[in-house]
């Protein structure tokens, strides 16, 4: 089941890469539905607050009119960031499931999962279709490199 979503998260961030923005999609699911999507923006709109996740999370809240995600389940193609996280944590979302690990800013890669998890965030687990998620990114990134190197 959680190969299931993860690719609808995928299908996220493929929305993304059409427009050139780093290709990381999320979805929320609540009683096996999905209600809410989201793909990296910060290029076209302008914003490094608009990350897959936080778009997950409006859309889901907008879904349910509630602010409080609780008993949800964020599906996300690349590890969150700091500031996703926070946002998972106030948004009362229960369980995050991840793809690619990110390394350089990725949040739980850096520390003690039992330091972050509590009475809402209960379970966080990586690596789910993680060859998908990685080679989207991957094949982005180097696609950039070479239009770069061209200019």
């Amino acid at each position: 089941m959680k190969e299931k979503w993860m690719s609808f998260a995928i299908i996220e961030a493929n929305k993304g890469l059409k427009i050139d923005e780093v290709p990381i999609g999320a979805i929320i699911i609540k009683n096996d539905r999905i209600i809410g999507r989201g793909f990296n923006q910060t290029e076209n709109l302008k914003d490094p607050t608009a990350h897959a996740e936080l778009i997950a999370i409006t859309s889901a809240t907008n879904s349910l009119n509630e602010w409080r995600l609780n008993d949800c389940s964020l599906y996300v193609t690349k590890e969150p960031c700091l500031m996703c996280y926070g946002a998972i944590i106030n948004a009362r979302i229960s369980t995050v499931y991840y793809g690619a690990s990110d390394l350089a800013n990725g949040f739980v890669s850096k520390v003690n999962r039992n330091v972050i998890l509590n009475k809402h965030l209960k379970k966080i687990e990586s690596n789910i279709l993680e060859n998908e998620c990685k080679t989207i990114l991957l094949n982005f990134f180097k696609t950039k490199r070479k239009k770069n190197k061209k200019t």
